[in-house]
C-alpha cells in the first residue's frame, strides 16, 4: 500500500500498517516532517478537546480581524474563498454540534502520549518526548474560570485541570513575567522538543521495518479499475494498489478532477524561534490573551500561533512571525531576541476541526487521512490506527460517522 504525505499523519499511518503486517511506500515531494509538521508547538495533549469553532466566537472575529496583530488574519483576495467555508465554520459553534466534535475530537486524542512513547521506543531517541504540563495563563482582567465552556469540555472529559494564584504560576514557571496573575493547569501530557526530528525519527524507523520512502512530486491521481491508483509523478509513474491520502492542505486539489468539491481550507500558522535565548521553560504555556504558544525547544524557545486563512500558493507575511517577538518578551521579560529564525506552514483546515478518516465512498482503493487542522500532531496516533484497521479488514467500535469525508459530498 502507499501513503501520499509524510507529516506526522502520514508516518503513523506508515508505521501502524506495519505493525499489521503490510508493506508500506511513503511518497512526499519533501523530507520526512518538512511541512506543517515541522513548526507545530509540539504540544502532545490527550485533553485537546476543545475545537476552534466555539460558541460566540463570530463576535470576536470582527475585532480579530481589524487589528493588525490579532490572532486572526484573512488577505482581501482571498475573502471570496473564505466566506463560504466561515459560514460553515460559524454553523458549527451551536452548542450541540460542538459537544459533538468534542466528543470526536476526545476519541481521537487518547492514548496519543503512550503511543508516541511506544512507537520512539528502540530508536535510541526516546528522549524526544518529554512529560508536560499545559499552562494557560492569563494577565489584566482576565480570569480563570473553570466554568467557561473550553475548560469544562476537558474537565467533563476527564482532564486534570488546576487553578494556580501568581505565586504557585512563579513556582513552576520561574521567568514568566508577574504581570500574569494566574494560570490554568492541564496535567498529563506531553510535548515535543523538536517535531520535525520526531517525524524523521519515526520516519527512520519504518524504513528499518521495510518502508520505502519515495521522494516525488505527484501532480495527479489517476483511477484505474480495477480498483488501483496510478500516482503520476515528477519521477515517473507510481503504482498503488491501495492509497492513503495524506498530503495536508495540498488533498483537496488532488480530489478535485475526481469530482470531489471539499471545504479544506489553508490555514497557515507561523512561528518565531530564539536560538540563544537565556532563559528556559519547563512547560508548554499558552498566553490566553495572545493566543501564542511558548515552549522550549532543541532549537531554543519556540513562540508558535495566529492563523492566516490565505490560498495555499500565496508567498508567505513573515510579519505574522515577527509580531510574535514582543508578545513572547511580554510573557518573557529576560528573553534573549538576538537570533530568531522564522517559519511558515500551511494547516489542512475543515469547518469543523475534524479531520477525514478512512474509505473515500465511491473509489474502494482510496483512504483519507487528512484535514487535521492545529491537532495533527495530537490526533497522528489515532488516525494511523484507525487506517490500519480499514487496510486490514479489523473490526473496529469507532464511529466513523464525524470523520467520513462524506459528511462533506
Amino acid at each position: 500500500m502507499t501513503i501520499l504525505g509524510a507529516g506526522i499523519v502520514g508516518i503513523c499511518c506508515a508505521l501502524s500498517v506495519q505493525e499489521k503486517g503490510l508493506s508500506v511506500t511513503l511518497v512526499d515531494r519533501h523530507g520526512p516532517g518538512e511541512g506543517a509538521s515541522y513548526g507545530n508547538a509540539g504540544v502532545i495533549s490527550p485533553w485537546s478537546c476543545v475545537p476552534q469553532c466555539l460558541p460566540g466566537t463570530w463576535k470576536k472575529v470582527p475585532g480579530w480581524l481589524l487589528d493588525p496583530k490579532g490572532p486572526v488574519r484573512v488577505r482581501l483576495r482571498d475573502l471570496p474563498a473564505v466566506l463560504p467555508w466561515a459560514g460553515r465554520f460559524l454553523a458549527n459553534t451551536r452548542p450541540e454540534r460542538v459537544a459533538r466534535i468534542a466528543d470526536a475530537m476526545d476519541a481521537l486524542m487518547r492514548g496519543n502520549v503512550s503511543a508516541y512513547r511506544r512507537f520512539l521506543a528502540g530508536t535510541g531517541r526516546e528522549h524526544l518526548i518529554r512529560d508536560s504540563w499545559f499552562v494557560c495563563v492569563f494577565r489584566g482582567k482576565a480570569r480563570p474560570d473553570l466554568a467557561d465552556l473550553a475548560w469544562k469540555l476537558r474537565i467533563d472529559r476527564g482532564a486534570p485541570v488546576d487553578v494556580i494564584d501568581s505565586d504557585e504560576l512563579r513556582e513552576i514557571e520561574p521567568a514568566v513575567s508577574t504581570e500574569y496573575h494566574s494560570a490554568v493547569v492541564i496535567k498529563d501530557q506531553a510535548r515535543a522538543i523538536a517535531p520535525g526530528e520526531l517525524c524523521k525519527v519515526l520516519a527512520e524507523k519504518a524504513v528499518r521495518a521495510g518502508a520505502r520512502l519515495l521522494r516525488r512530486s505527484v501532480a495527479k491521481l489517476a483511477p484505474v479499475p480495477n480498483g488501483s491508483f496510478v500516482l503520476r509523478t515528477d519521477g515517473g509513474d507510481v503504482s498503488a494498489g491501495k492509497l492513503v491520502l495524506s498530503a495536508g492542505a495540498w488533498s483537496a486539489d488532488l480530489l478535485r478532477p475526481l469530482g470531489f468539491k471539499l471545504p479544506l481550507m489553508s490555514e497557515r500558522g507561523y512561528h518565531l524561534e530564539f536560538v540563544d535565548p537565556g532563559v528556559s521553560v519547563d512547560n508548554s504555556i499558552l498566553d490566553v490573551a495572545g493566543k501564542f504558544i511558548v515552549s522550549s525547544m532543541a532549537g531554543g524557545i519556540r513562540s508558535a500561533g495566529t492563523a492566516e486563512f490565505a490560498r495555499i500558493e500565496a508567498p508567505p507575511d513573515y510579519r505574522r512571525a515577527r509580531m510574535l517577538q514582543p508578545l513572547t518578551q511580554r510573557l518573557l521579560p529576560d528573553l534573549n531576541v538576538g537570533e530568531t529564525p522564522q517559519w511558515m506552514g500551511i494547516r489542512p483546515s475543515f469547518p469543523d476541526n475534524l479531520p477525514a478518516i478512512g474509505r473515500v465512498d465511491g473509489l474502494p482503493g482510496l483512504y483519507a487521512a487528512f484535514g487535521h487542522s492545529h491537532y495533527g500532531l495530537g490526533m497522528a496516533p489515532a488516525t494511523g490506527r484507525m487506517l490500519a484497521n480499514d487496510l486490514t479488514g479489523t473490526a473496529a467500535s469507532e464511529d466513523r460517522t464525524p470523520v467520513s469525508l462524506s459528511r462533506f459530498l
